[in-house]
């Protein structure tokens, strides 16, 4: 048999197969969004630039017969020239549950993060709180343990190539699959930054007005003011004359009378409906949102 410039024996052309996973990219270079083209740069610094231009031909033309991924380990088959097919893996270090307990309290520290998880996106800045935990989320140069069982002796071989560019596809599609690899399932992590409630950096203190239930705090009655937020209890049929305007003078209209009080103080006073968007309390979207804004307004302010 000829000798190709992979420096082995190999057929003229992979035999075809039917059902196979075929990449969407026809050309150029694969990977959309921002993190599966991390990945792909990752892998054309340190690869055969030759092997991975056969790896793309191989990833479409459909020649991988499968692919699963699990934390830490990705297997699939690949067609080659041979009638049996390679068996291909892939393993990075996936994070055991006490590094993803510090990864999900770093994650929820910071509002937007956390909410932008919470709406199924992935925010570029999540590699920093990754790094700044010490778990890089990318694998570097030396982090890919890969092995395929075909006899080229190149690393990475076009059988891995096109194995390594359909998950980078598979990224675009699922960017908590990058997450998955590590080692947290997308639901588990979703649930676990919920259960954080908002998302307070490790070791800060319960803002002040914080934990006061709904219809607390009133005055005695008389007192001129009822309920958590201290608006007058005047009944609706004296109020139809004046009742949309502000009730306050444009003087008196200036900061909180308690600068110390949470952002979202409106929305632990009230009943969270019980309304979702894509399947997210409609609470988790909102509290980013609230804190954001008080964020702005302390600037503007300043």
């Amino acid at each position: 048999m000829p000798v190709g410039r992979d420096g082995w024996f190999e057929a003229a052309r992979p035999i075809r197969v039917e059902g196979g996973i075929k990449a969407r990219s026809k050309r150029g270079t694969i990977g959309e969004q921002w993190w599966s083209r991390r990945f792909v740069d990752i892998l054309e610094r340190v690869c055969d630039p030759g092997r991975l231009s056969r790896g793309r031909a191989y990833a479409r033309r459909g020649q991988v017969l499968g692919l699963d991924l699990g934390p830490g380990l990705v297997k699939a088959r690949v067609q080659g020239s041979r009638p049996a097919p390679y068996d291909v893996s892939v393993r990075i270090t996936a994070y055991g549950e006490r590094e993803w307990a510090g990864l999900v309290d770093a994650l929820a520290a910071q509002a937007l993060h956390r909410a932008k998880l919470l709406a199924g996106e992935m925010p570029p800045e999540i590699e920093q709180v990754f790094e700044a935990c010490g778990l890089p989320l990318f694998p570097g140069e030396r982090g890919l343990d890969m092995d395929c069982s075909c006899p080229d002796w190149g690393f990475p071989c076009k059988h891995l190539s096109a194995v390594l560019y359909l998950l980078a596809e598979a990224f675009d599609d699922d960017p908590f699959l990058v997450l998955a690899w590590r080692g947290m399932a997308r639901e588990a992590l979703l649930d676990a930054l919920r259960a954080t409630g908002g998302g307070r950096a490790p070791g800060e203190t319960e803002p002040a007005g914080a934990g006061i239930e709904p219809g607390g705090g009133g005055t005695e009655p008389g007192g001129g003011t009822s309920g958590l937020l201290g608006v007058a209890d005047v009944p609706f049929a004296e109020r139809i004359g004046d009742f949309y305007e502000s009730g306050a003078s444009a003087a008196r209209l200036g900061p909180p009378a308690d600068p110390g009080s949470p952002p979202d103080l409106l929305l632990r006073a009230l009943d969270p409906p019980q309304v979702k968007a894509r399947h997210i309390p409609l609470l988790d979207l909102l509290r980013p949102a609230y804190r954001t804004l008080a964020a702005w307004g302390d600037e503007e302010a300043g």
